[in-house]
């Protein structure tokens, strides 16, 4: 049996002549090498980065009980003050850049639009062309741009990278300060040029991001080191606040409190307990309260440009619903429609993003050049199509100005005489958002024709895929809300007379049907819809459409952000255990060699295990006083191990020394986690060659109580303790006490499938398990020699 302690951020090499028995990471090649001590690999926006795990798992060593056993009650009343003060500012700043996004999107597509229909009003349509297709493009190569050169990690909505790093996996500069600039800019920059995308994903990762960057405790490069902000230095607390700001941003993209909560509850958050129910409550209340004040000062006409689209839009539903139960089947179909097409969406999309990925292995010229060829046939879409749809007299009782010139409204004239509007140009020659208002009007019922709803919907479907995997941020929720409005809304003309139901009432139908089809999700979905449309009677049709969209869907292929996650790589630990994995023990997946240190260790042998190895946790053992073996103490992390070198508080002999001896050398400063960029390395640890024959007593800084599991228990069990506790690592110990203290430690690529299925199993066999029967067989293999590190 090998045994080791592979990284969390390590990823396991096979030999190429298992590699067809291995379920590879998509769109990730591997590399043979003799040594598991390569770095976990994972497409983060538009780039390969190396990845690591989370530790939510709390250290208990003897520093850190003393610690705690010295702060008194002003200390935790200083804790739980400042989450909550936390969880307020992280509420009001989303609140603002969401408005401040509104505005700005507003705005410059305002502009764009009135330029455009004046010049076609004067009948200049060339010249309108013109300015309506470089003002997109150059709107798009701006985000493409500032994305592809400053931040890749803003690529996308940003809702699979906060899903991962909930789930325990840090990707790289997903939360830095400039991804959080590139990620607000370029999203308003790829909304307005009239890309099929939308700001709600970004509006997560913005969440996200902003209180990532409040929980980093404080920093000492701008003067912020206030002793109350360094509760926080630590993945825990950093995890709730991350979890917060998911559920701001959702809240922020669509007024919809409660359902931000629900979000982050059923989509986002791999733990949850009710204190953080409350803070993120309270969190989304915050943003709801100050969206309402803003949004009553735009009210009053100060805002520019900003109209009824943005945070606004959804308000126009409000008629009372009446239906029957002769109007429930067509309610089913639509929720089966939704169920199909939302899991032919995300076929179609996750292929598209392979293509994508395999372009952007060339360079940044191409990432930039595939954005620019997406803008170009967008424009070319948006304007040439209305030109296919046949004008239409405005109606006698028409509730808004018919026709409309530039901005918002129902009757876009386009290309039409006066007192004519074209339906088609009021869908597509417009902003998303604008368009979901107008499918969603109640005061419309015969404005659009069929073949303009046709059109609409597959224009929308197919732009919708091909303009996710651009090197820009966009979200993923309007693109498909608008999707689904349209076939919705087709699907009820259809059914014209023989129903009770409205078009409108159809269009917020399909809109969930093609949301439960894509994403999978039910409650949470269920009550932003709610709050979206502001009417409660919509609750049992809702529910249904839901559930069934969801049904037939999973009959086909999971959640769309799952999916993502697969394809860009992350090490996602799933709810559930895989069924072979019952039938395999922990003994079968760990690998080797296995890195150990003693309880008192040379400083030499310290530094050459840490620059030898990547590893991120390693066993202390002690002898044992009654016997010659030696016996577990237990773990100490590769950062803490760091912070003793570069304190150099070495000893001269080999002692043990107390606890309050520990305390005269070092502060749980030294110990806590440090925020974006700032880990110490090795290498930049320089040691005399006096220093390196002197020792270190590393047993107050080991946390002597890790979770462990014997060798035999099963992979299954063992899934269900490492995900549900949050754990970076794992021992593995022997079932007869009489061999080594520790077998090795499993960390998260342990339990992922390219692992398992490659592994060679020590002293037990080569696992082969057939990718669709997922059958377990075995064949008796001799365990290759773990060369030694």
């Amino acid at each position: 049996m090998s045994e080791s302690e592979p990284p969390p951020d390590q990823i396991q090499t096979h030999s190429q002549d298992h590699d067809s028995l291995t379920l590879t990471l998509p769109l990730l090649s591997y590399r043979q090498r003799s040594v598991n001590s390569t770095s976990q690999v994972a497409i983060v926006g538009a780039n390969a980065c190396p990845i690591e795990s989370l530790d939510y798992e709390i250290a208990e060593n003897d520093f850190f009980k003393q610690d705690w056993r010295t702060r008194g009650k002003i200390q935790i009343f200083q804790y739980i003050f400042m989450k909550w003060l936390l969880c307020f500012l992280i509420g009001g700043f989303v609140s603002l850049v969401g408005f401040f996004n509104n505005i700005a999107v507003e705005t410059i597509a305002g502009v764009k639009f009135a330029f455009t229909s004046n010049m076609m009003s004067d009948r200049r349509h060339g010249m309108a062309f013109l300015v309506f297709s470089v003002s997109n493009l150059l709107l798009t190569l701006f985000a493409a741009i500032l994305t592809a050169f400053i931040s890749p990690a803003a690529a996308g909505s940003g809702i699979p990278e906060v899903k991962a790093y909930l789930n325990g996996v840090d990707a790289p500069d997903i939360f830095s300060p400039r991804t959080l600039i590139v990620k607000i800019v370029g999203s308003i920059s790829a909304v307005s040029s009239s890309l099929v995308v939308g700001k709600a994903g970004p509006m997560v990762h913005i969440g996200s991001s902003i209180a990532s960057l409040f929980g980093q405790g404080g920093s000492r490069k701008y003067g912020l080191t206030w002793k109350w902000l360094r509760f926080f230095k630590n993945d825990r607390d950093r995890r709730d606040l991350v979890t917060c700001g998911s559920a701001a941003g959702i809240a922020a993209a669509f007024r919809a409190p409660v359902g931000g909560v629900l979000f982050a509850l059923e989509e986002m958050a791999s733990w949850w307990r009710s204190a953080l129910l409350w803070r993120s409550f309270f969190t989304t209340a915050v943003v709801a309260i100050i969206l309402r004040a803003l949004i009553d000062v735009c009210f009053s006409d100060k805002c520019g440009l900003f109209g009824k689209g943005g945070l606004i839009m959804f308000d126009a539903y409000s008629a009372n619903v009446s239906y029957h139960l002769a109007d429930v089947p067509p309610v089913l179909v639509l929720g089966v429609i939704g169920g199909i097409l939302g899991s032919l969406y995300n076929f179609l999309l996750i292929r598209v993003l392979r293509v994508y990925n395999f372009i952007y292995e060339k360079g940044i010229i191409y990432q930039i050049c595939i954005a620019c060829t997406i803008s170009i046939l967008t424009s070319f879409l948006l304007y040439g199509l209305p030109w296919l749809a046949s004008c239409q007299p405005c109606p006698s009782d028409a509730p808004e100005a018919c026709p409309t010139i530039g901005g918002s409204g129902n009757y876009k004239r386009f290309q039409c005489p006066p007192g004519h509007y074209n339906d088609l140009a009021s869908l597509i020659f417009n902003t998303n958002d604008d368009a979901v208002r107008n499918l969603f009007t109640k005061d419309a019922m015969s404005e659009f024709q069929l073949t303009t709803m046709l059109i609409f919907f597959v224009t929308c479907f197919v732009l919708g895929i091909l303009s996710y995997g651009i090197v820009a941020p966009a979200g993923l929720f309007v693109p498909v809300i608008v999707t689904g409005a349209s076939y919705g809304r087709f699907v009820g003309m259809l059914l014209g007379s023989h129903t009770n139901l409205s078009h409108s009432l159809y269009a917020v139908l399909g809109a969930a049907s093609f949301l439960g089809g894509s994403m999978r999700m039910t409650v949470s979905l269920c009550v932003i819809i709610l709050e979206l449309t502001n009417n409660l009677l919509l609750l049992p049709l809702i529910m249904i459409v839901l559930l069934i969209s969801k049904t037939v869907a999973d009959a086909f292929n999971g959640n769309i952000y799952d999916l993502i996650m697969a394809v860009k790589g992350f090490p996602y630990l799933e709810t559930h255990a895989e069924p072979y994995m019952r039938q395999m023990t922990v003994a079968d997946v760990v690998s080797g060699p296995l890195q150990l240190c003693h309880g008192i260790e040379k400083v030499g042998n310290i530094v050459h295990i840490l620059k030898t190895t990547r590893h991120h946790g390693f066993p202390v053992i002690d002898a044992s006083p009654d016997s010659e073996s030696s016996v577990l103490y237990g773990l100490i992390l590769r950062a803490h191990l760091i912070a003793l070198l570069k304190k150099k508080a070495f000893l001269s002999t080999p002692i043990r020394l107390g606890v309050d001896d520990a305390f005269r050398h070092f502060s749980a400063d030294d110990f806590a986690k440090r925020g974006l960029g700032n880990v110490d390395k090795i290498e930049d640890i320089e040691l005399t060659d006096e220093e390196m024959e002197m020792f270190l007593d590393l047993h107050p800084f080991t946390n002597a109580s890790p979770y462990t599991v014997v060798e035999s228990m099963s992979l299954a069990k063992a899934l269900v303790l490492f995900r549900e506790v949050g754990l970076r690592h794992l021992l593995v110990i022997p079932k007869i006490t009489s061999r080594a203290p520790v077998v090795g430690i499993l960390t998260r690529h342990d339990f992922m499938p390219e692992h398992i299925l490659g592994r060679r199993g020590g002293g037990g066999g080569l696992i082969q398990l057939l990718h669709m029967g997922l059958t377990l067989e075995t064949e008796t293999a001799k365990t290759d020699p773990a060369p030694a590190v």
